[in-house]
Order: structure tokens, then C-alpha cells, then sequence
């Protein structure tokens, strides 16, 4: 098997990264290579995948939506790296190489275009955009051009995967792989790569049992510098909940990705006392709270937490998949602006809470915490939508089921 692997971000490279390293081990013998379109690729760097044609990182960091930052990306060079990016996918089609393409419609385009036979992975929408989890129309989308176009993908996204070439869709829930079969698409559900390797570590322990430390995880993100700026909210929110809950020992632990300074971050907690280092990394104290910098300790981080204050895409999907609510603060942007944290919501339901500023998060957490019966159904509307672990193995085997199957029949 030769296979090119195509995503267009941080996320998506993570997603097929996991895909590729169950294909290395069920298909020893594969030729694999990937090309990140977005950025340098480092979740496939750190699998030892080559890389195939250029790469590089634009100054929006994959976020350019809009004219200001898609023009910065024009003069940082967008154009020039996506024709190089064509002509090397145009390569390996010419070779007979088959192509697994992750994340939206422009993987999926260079992968119909590109002649060669292809499998997607669509990591970017769901029928949970337009459907609650008893799949009953969400009233504030009905107007929506997806809505009325019968599918949260749309009809040319939809002749994509209907295309011969197309010969495997993983969609990211089984509702919207029900729906793509509904439209005569080959999808399967099998669940979705971003909650391997997750530990279920604790669950809403600290909400429950008021005797027990409440542990929030705080997810500011990744990319710089718009993380510096969702950091200094969500410490504000976390100082809120302090005040909210002056009674309650209350532990924090900050998932730092190494891209973020930690210089940076501590501007944040000038009125907090250093205390010093531990498991977690420094350590800050104001009045009973403690907040824990940990830097690459994502994973566990996500595990410790009781409920998050979260202002990031994957990191927030990852901690619902774990059956635990998150409270998001609309920023900024690029990426997490109000529209954003909306359709977050959307997507997952009422496992996460949008709270309008830093001063709203100790009223919400104060009202959650010990309501038995909300965060019972929040557990289950998690794992509901998110799904179970193991997918990338029952998709890369699903792959090279099919892919067997189509070479004895040519």
C-alpha cells in the first residue's frame, strides 16, 4: 500500500497521525508519507512519517476567515505553498499512490482531483450542528443554508464523497454517518480518533461531594498570541469561582502546550504568591485557590480535572468525550470568538455552558455543582457525541479492508 496522508491542522495531523501509526502496525510493509497543509506537521514528525512536499506555518496559524488574516497569509507566502502542495499531491496520484484525506473540503478536493483513490475523515462538522441529542431540529439553525440543504455537509461536499474514487467516509458520530448513508454515501461509524489515548483519570468527583477538593482544568489553548489573551480571562474567571465559593478548597492545573511562553502567562498572576515547584510544574496561591502551570502534561491534565474553563476547540471536545461539563468564555479570535464558542455548544450539547464573561463562571459552577441529575446527563451526552476509544484502530483496519479488496478486483 503507498498512502499519502492530507489535513489541513494541528488537530486533523494529530487525528491522522493516530490513523497512520494502527496502519504501520496492521501493514508493515505500506509506504505512508503525509502532507500537514497547514503548518509543519509535527504530530507526523514525532511518528517518523516523511513528509511529502512543502510545508510551512502562515501567520494565522490556519485561522484566516477572514480578509484581514487571509491577506497576511497572501503575503506570507499562501499562494506559492499551495500550488507546491498540488503539484506534490499531483505526484504521488501519478505514482498509484491512494490518498486518506482529514479534515474538511480541501483535503477532500485535492483528494477527488488528484485521480487518485481516496478514503476521508471528516473532522469538521456533525448533524449535531443542526440536531440535539434526541436528533429534534435546533429551532436557531433551521434557517441555515446546511439545514435546508438536508445536510450539515453540503450537496458539492456531498458529491466529493459520493464520487467512485471515494471509497471509505469516517464521519466523527454515528448520527451523521446514518445521515451520509441516507444520501447514499460509503460511510462508516466507527467512532472518533480524538479520544484515543485519553485516560478517564476523575470524573466530577469535586462537584459532587462538597468535602472534596474541586479540580478545574484550564484549557487556554495553543496559539500565541491569542492564548496570552484568553489566559487572562479564564484567571479572571478562576478568581470569580474563588470568590463565589469562598468555603470550597479549590484546585486548578493549566494544560501549557510548548508553544506558550510561561514567562508570558505568569503576567497574568501578579496579585498570586509563587509557592514553588512540584509534580505538576510552578505552583501560584491567592487566598484557598491553587493553580498548577503544567507544561506538556495535556493528557493528564484533561483526566484531573472535576469540569474545565476552556476557551480551545480540541481540547474541549476531548475533555466532554470524558463525561465532564466545560464552561467556555467567548474571546477574540481568531479562533475562539463568540461564533465559535456557539457552535461549540452546538456540537456538544449541554456538556458545555457559554458563560458571556469571567464574572458569570462562579454562579454557573455554583448552581452545577451537586445537581446530581444535570451531571449524570452531561456524562452520558459526552461519551454520546464524542464516542468511545479504539477508533483509529477500527478505522485503519476498515481502510485496509477496503483498499485489499479493491486491488483484487482491479
Amino acid at each position: 500500500m503507498k498512502l499519502l496522508s492530507l489535513s489541513n491542522g494541528h488537530g486533523e495531523d494529530v487525528i491522522a497521525a493516530k490513523i497512520l501509526q494502527e496502519l504501520q502496525q496492521q501493514c508493515r510493509a505500506a509506504e505512508i508519507v503525509a502532507l500537514p497543509i497547514v503548518g509543519k506537521g509535527q504530530a507526523y514528525r514525532d511518528l517518523s512519517v516523511p513528509i511529502w512536499g512543502d510545508v510551512k506555518t502562515m501567520p494565522s496559524g490556519g485561522f484566516n476567515q477572514d480578509g484581514q488574516q487571509l491577506w497576511r497569509d497572501v503575503q506570507g507566502g499562501l499562494l506559492q505553498l499551495t500550488i507546491g502542495q498540488w503539484q506534490a499531491v499531483q505526484r504521488w496520484a501519478k505514482a498509484g499512490g491512494k490518498i486518506l484525506a482529514v479534515g474538511d473540503i480541501v483535503p477532500l478536493l485535492m483528494a477527488r482531483y488528484s485521480g487518485a483513490a481516496y478514503g476521508f475523515v471528516g473532522t469538521a462538522k456533525s448533524e449535531y450542528y443542526l440536531v440535539d441529542s434526541y436528533q429534534q431540529p435546533l429551532v436557531h439553525r433551521q434557517k441555515s443554508l446546511e439545514a435546508r440543504s438536508g445536510s450539515i455537509y453540503f450537496p458539492w461536499e456531498r458529491w466529493l464523497m459520493k464520487h467512485p474514487s471515494c471509497q471509505g467516509v469516517f464521519p466523527r458520530d454515528r448520527i451523521t454517518a446514518e445521515k451520509l448513508n441516507e444520501l447514499q454515501i460509503p460511510a462508516w461509524d466507527l467512532g472518533n480518533p480524538m479520544m484515543d489515548g485519553l485516560q478517564e483519570g476523575r470524573s466530577v468527583s469535586g462537584l459532587l461531594d462538597r468535602e472534596l477538593d474541586l479540580r478545574v482544568t484550564i484549557l487556554p489553548g495553543s496559539r500565541p498570541p491569542e492564548a496570552y489573551r484568553n489566559w487572562q480571562m479564564l484567571v479572571a474567571g478562576l478568581e470569580n469561582l474563588g470568590e463565589m465559593l469562598p468555603h470550597r478548597s479549590i484546585e486548578a492545573i493549566a494544560g501549557i502546550t510548548p508553544s506558550l511562553d510561561v514567562a508570558e502567562l505568569q503576567k497574568s498572576l501578579q496579585a498570586w504568591q509563587f509557592v514553588g515547584f512540584g509534580e505538576w510544574g510552578g505552583t501560584w496561591q491567592l487566598h484557598d485557590l491553587k493553580l498548577h502551570l503544567a507544561v506538556d502534561r495535556y493528557v493528564h491534565c484533561l483526566a484531573w480535572g472535576d469540569m474545565a474553563l476552556a476557551m480551545a476547540g480540541t481540547a474541549t471536545e476531548q475533555f466532554v468525550g470524558l463525561g465532564k461539563p466545560v464552561l467556555v468564555i467567548p474571546g477574540a479570535g481568531p479562533q475562539f470568538t463568540r461564533l465559535f464558542a456557539e457552535r461549540q455548544c452546538d456540537l456538544l450539547g449541554e456538556s458545555v455552558i457559554l458563560v458571556d464573561s469571567p464574572k458569570s463562571v462562579g454562579l454557573v459552577v455554583k448552581d452545577l455543582a451537586g445537581n446530581v441529575n444535570k451531571l449524570a446527563s452531561i456524562a452520558s451526552n459526552g461519551r454520546l457525541r464524542m464516542g468511545e476509544t479504539g477508533a483509529a484502530r477500527r478505522i485503519a483496519t476498515k481502510l485496509a479492508e477496503l483498499w485489499d479488496s479493491n486491488a483484487n478486483h482491479q
